[in-house]
């Protein structure tokens, strides 16, 4: 389970690296920097999806296809999509709403392909997964299918997108929104990813 823990300190990494200068560019500039959470976002989400396959095994992962695509395929464009919608949507280039539900079209995606708590998904088969890392998975899952709420909240609360008018401070709250839903889901997804690594080596050595 080396790779599920290299791919969990990638992430946290990446992302400690872009808060470092997005904290830069609010000390120097008082702006919130949209472009540098969007390029965080575009690289460690795709992590974390690939994240689960390297977890739970590659006996898990069907063969199944969704829109001609398989697991990885799906997720990576889920990813893409919800995350280029997103910084359409924030950035004004489209109107808030349209990057609001064409970017849960992605996140949808995702789901369909990892599954949720309750389910199997597209491109995963529950019944191949080790005993010892069901309660792993699941945990993701919930990350990706709850703990991501978060973000779309956040993203209304921007004056750009112009959906929750909170005034001046929208910007600000719509950034703690996205700081607590990351410390939430990439620090929350590696830990539970860890315990789930962990529980497995230890039935592995017994």
């Amino acid at each position: 389970y080396r790779t599920t823990m290299t791919i969990s300190a990638l992430i946290v990494g990446i992302a400690a690296f872009h808060y470092y200068y997005m904290r830069g560019v609010y000390t120097d500039l008082g702006t919130v920097s949209i472009e540098y959470r969007y390029m965080d976002w575009i690289i460690t989400v795709p992590l974390m999806a690939l994240k689960f396959p390297s977890l739970v095994g590659k006996d898990a992962i069907t063969d199944e296809k969704f829109l001609g695509m398989g697991f990885t395929g799906i997720c990576f464009t889920g990813a893409l999509v919800m995350i280029g919608f997103g910084y359409l949507g924030e950035s004004g280039a489209i109107p808030g709403i349209a990057g609001l539900v064409l970017g849960g079209v992605g996140w949808a995606m995702i789901i369909v392909a990892t599954g949720t708590p309750w389910s199997s998904g597209k491109g995963v088969d529950n019944s191949k997964i080790k005993p010892e890392l069901m309660w792993s998975a699941n945990a993701l899952r919930w990350f990706i299918v709850v703990g991501w709420v978060i973000y779309p909240l956040g993203y209304m609360f921007n004056p750009s997108v112009n959906m929750i008018d909170v005034g001046t401070s929208g910007v600000e709250v719509m950034a703690i929104a996205y700081n607590v839903a990351d410390i939430i889901n990439k620090i929350g997804f590696g830990i539970v990813a860890w315990m789930g690594a962990k529980k497995a080596t230890e039935a592995l050595a017994a």
